[in-house]
This record gives C-alpha cells, sequence and structure tokens, in this order.
C-alpha cells in the first residue's frame, strides 16, 4: 500500500495543478467565480489531506484522513459535472480533468477499504504506520 499512497499522492498534485489551471481560465476566461471557486478549494484539499496522512498519529487518523479526501474527491467531481453541464467546459476539457479525478477516486477507494480491513484485523498494540 505505500507504493499505492505515494502514487495517489503525486496524482492529487498534480491534479492539482490542474484544477488551478482551470480555475484561472475559469474566473479569467469565462468570468465565473461561484462553481470554479469551489472546485478550487475541493480539487486542491484533496492532495492536502492525503499529505496530512502521511503524518497521521494512528492508523484511526490516517483512514479518517483518507476518508477526508475520498469525500473531496466526490465533491470535485460533482463541481466539475456542473461546470460542464452548464457550458462552462468543453467535452473535451472535462473529460480530459475528470477522468484523473475518477482515477483518483478509485485510489482513495482501494486505500480506505485496504486500510479498514487491516486495521479491524490488527491488534490494538501494533497499530503503527
Amino acid at each position: 500500500m505505500c507504493n499505492e499512497k505515494s502514487s495517489v499522492q503525486s496524482l492529487s498534485k498534480s491534479f492539482a495543478l490542474q484544477i488551478i489551471r482551470l480555475y484561472t481560465h475559469l474566473a479569467s476566461n469565462k468570468k465565473e467565480f461561484v462553481l470554479s471557486k469551489q472546485l478550487l478549494r475541493s480539487g486542491t484539499s484533496i492532495g492536502a489531506n492525503i499529505k496530512e496522512a502521511q503524518f497521521a498519529q494512528s492508523k484511526a487518523d490516517f483512514i479518517a484522513k483518507m476518508y477526508i479526501a475520498l469525500k473531496e474527491s466526490g465533491e470535485t467531481e460533482y463541481w466539475l459535472e456542473l461546470l460542464h453541464e452548464a457550458g462552462y467546459l468543453t467535452q473535451k476539457e472535462f473529460e480530459s480533468i475528470i477522468t484523473p479525478c475518477q482515477v483518483i477516486i478509485r485510489m482513495l477507494s482501494a486505500i480506505t477499504k485496504t486500510a479498514r480491513i487491516n486495521k479491524s484485523h490488527t491488534p490494538h498494540s501494533t497499530l503503527h504506520i
């Protein structure tokens, strides 16, 4: 799982950079500020929560941080869908950014599921990350 964590961390950082560029484009060229600001917040917090999970104080803390990242990923997917359906994103733009978002969601789902299963099978005295 360690390799998967570093992979999702790297992917979430490059995704956050895509989100920042998209926000700049939407604010500057489309004059869209409300939805894009929500997208900026949720899209950049994914990686921040994954980074926080690296320094979790316990297995439970790690799982909680990764779940927050997963929830933020789902919220980001929602804002992207709204922006697309409202006509702010072309089909090509939408597909180029929704795909990494969905990959992150799948990865975080797998990580949280595995961590939760491992936690329930681990004696409390060995809950070290």
